[in-house]
């Protein structure tokens, strides 16, 4: 299989925009934009309402330059966390929109299992500029897989959204090729919600691969999920890419659980 990776020119991401824009506004028009998490009115579609949007923890610097865990303070350029040093993940950076906690979950939780995808356009907007350093520098943007039985079930992959509205709200100078089938879930997992390190790492032990006839020699690749909790499933997802030769994995979500995982 050949994948697509020359780069878009800026232009046609901004007449993708433009258009979007256009057909937002027509949206506006016919139906009063309500925000995202409490269904409030707002300004307009795709937005929080004041008070939502306090209630989000949104994340930056400065933080773990590797899997991009919150510091309470500026350490200086490069630093990394306990973790990070102790255990080195094999993706070379993580960073995320917001915290994982009892405000951003409703958030979440309505938009992969309630069909709430009206809030797709900012979601990719938050991640485009959270994850600003890793758009700039990535070949390919590819999801985390769902296995065909839960995707048929649950009729969308929310990572592949997520990822395809990172790459539409990315302004830099040249755009990464989206690659939705890069990955392919070898089999049917157990889901996460309750298991602990060690169980989601064996969970996912081998479920993933990359796509036969994929060239990933020398490749930059920024993998999108929706949620970075213990980071098992993206850790096994990077570990295929890396393997299949790609020079660089880095990863962006759109949260991440604030309690730091204990030690394997």
């Amino acid at each position: 299989m050949e994948l697509d990776e020359t780069p878009r020119p800026a232009w046609f991401a901004d007449a993708r925009r433009r258009l979007i824009g256009a057909g937002r506004m027509a949206l506006d028009a016919l139906l009063p934009p309500r925000c995202l998490a409490c269904g409030g009115a707002v300004e307009t579609q795709g937005a929080l309402c004041a008070a939502c949007w306090q209630g989000i923890s949104f994340l930056g610097a400065p933080c773990c330059t590797r899997c991009g865990l919150p510091f309470p303070y500026d350490a200086g350029a490069g630093v990394e966390c306990a973790q990070c040093i102790a255990y080195p993940p094999p993706f070379d950076r993580a960073r995320a929109v917001f915290a994982y906690d009892d405000h951003s979950r409703r958030l979440i939780l309505a938009f992969k299992h309630a069909d709430h995808l009206h809030g797709i356009p900012a979601f990719g907007q938050w991640l485009a500029r959270s994850g600003a350093e890793l758009l700039a520098e990535a070949d390919l943007v590819a999801p985390v897989p769902l296995h065909w039985t839960r995707l048929f079930r649950r009729r969308f992959n929310q990572s592949a959204l997520l990822a395809q509205a990172a790459v539409a709200g990315w302004r830099g100078p040249t755009v990464p090729a989206f690659a939705p089938e890069l990955l392919i879930r070898r089999r049917r997992t157990r889901s996460q919600g309750h298991l602990t390190r060690l169980q989601r790492a064996e969970n996912v032990r081998g479920a993933f691969a990359v796509k036969p006839g994929a060239d990933l020699a020398g490749k930059r690749v920024l993998l999108v999920d929706d949620v970075f909790t213990t980071g098992a499933t993206i850790e096994a997802c990077a570990r295929v890419l890396k393997r299949a030769g790609a020079a660089q994995v880095d990863v962006l979500t759109l949260a991440r659980a604030m309690r730091l995982p204990t030690a394997p």
